[in-house]
């Protein structure tokens, strides 16, 4: 089953990390957020992933071209038979990663749309390439097979942006800080059948999470997996310091690979 990971977003509440780079190529402890989120899928079993590349695409395709000689011991022998022999091996063995360039301007749907001829399995699974979570994406995956439906998406309680004061007067009775809000939001873990890509209509200018979402819902295709856990999208800078705080303090939720 293939895991389709969107990376072609400017990332511009970002841009003190992503002037020069995309914001999956932002670093978490050491990592870029992308590898996160490929570990995840891993510890899961999912190791075949397609990459939808745009704004400098260029440097997720280097990554992954020089991750053998980045990520392992090796000796060279230079000249006219130049050989490069590795030493040891690095632990994402085994991974397969298609890298698709689907254009600069493209949005979600559009970038969707454009890896179709990748997808040659009923069910593929979708996600974001600047988001962590602990969910475990095996019972995502087997809720998804229950219900029938086109498609499910991994639900979480959101969380406030700011604390909130509860006042009687001028007296402050309680404060809490970023409370959980009603409701669920998307957590942007998805399981698709292929189905789903004849709701990406619209071209490059198609907003996965607007029409087809919509449409999916109005058809009584889309289901909700209700994650009660750890999520966090990295879209501003505070954000991107404190996944590497928790990261830092071996305290990272998301962390579910040994």
């Amino acid at each position: 089953m293939r895991v389709v990971i969107l990376c072609g977003g400017l990332g511009t509440r970002l841009r003190e990390e992503t002037e020069f780079r995309p914001k999956p190529m932002v670093e978490v402890g050491g990592r870029p957020i992308l590898w996160h989120i490929m570990k995840t899928y891993a510890h899961y079993g999912f190791h075949d992933f397609v990459l939808c590349l745009g704004y400098r695409g260029s440097t997720i395709k280097e990554y992954f071209l020089n991750y053998e000689a980045m990520n392992n011991d090796f000796s060279i022998c230079l000249g006219r038979k130049s050989e490069i022999s590795y030493h040891g091996q690095h632990e994402e063995q085994g991974f397969s990663v298609t890298l698709a360039d689907t254009g600069l301007e493209c949005m979600t749907g559009g970038r969707i749309r454009k890896i179709r001829k990748y997808i040659d399995e009923d069910v593929f699974l979708l996600t974001y390439g600047d988001g962590v979570s602990d969910v475990d994406i095996g019972r995502v995956v087997e809720f998804h097979r229950s219900h029938g439906k086109l498609a499910t998406v991994t639900t979480v309680p959101p969380l406030s942006r700011f604390g909130i004061v509860e006042i009687d007067g001028h007296q402050v009775r309680r404060f809490t800080e970023k409370p959980r809000s009603e409701g669920w939001m998307s957590a942007g873990y998805f399981v698709l059948q292929r189905a789903v890509f004849d709701y990406l209509g619209g071209g490059d200018e198609c907003i996965f999470e607007r029409e087809p979402l919509e449409r999916l819902a109005a058809d009584g295709q889309l289901m909700a997996y209700r994650h009660e856990g750890f999520f966090y999208a990295m879209d501003t800078f505070r954000e991107y310091q404190h996944l590497n705080e928790l990261w830092a303090s071996h305290a990272a939720p998301w962390k579910v690979w040994e």
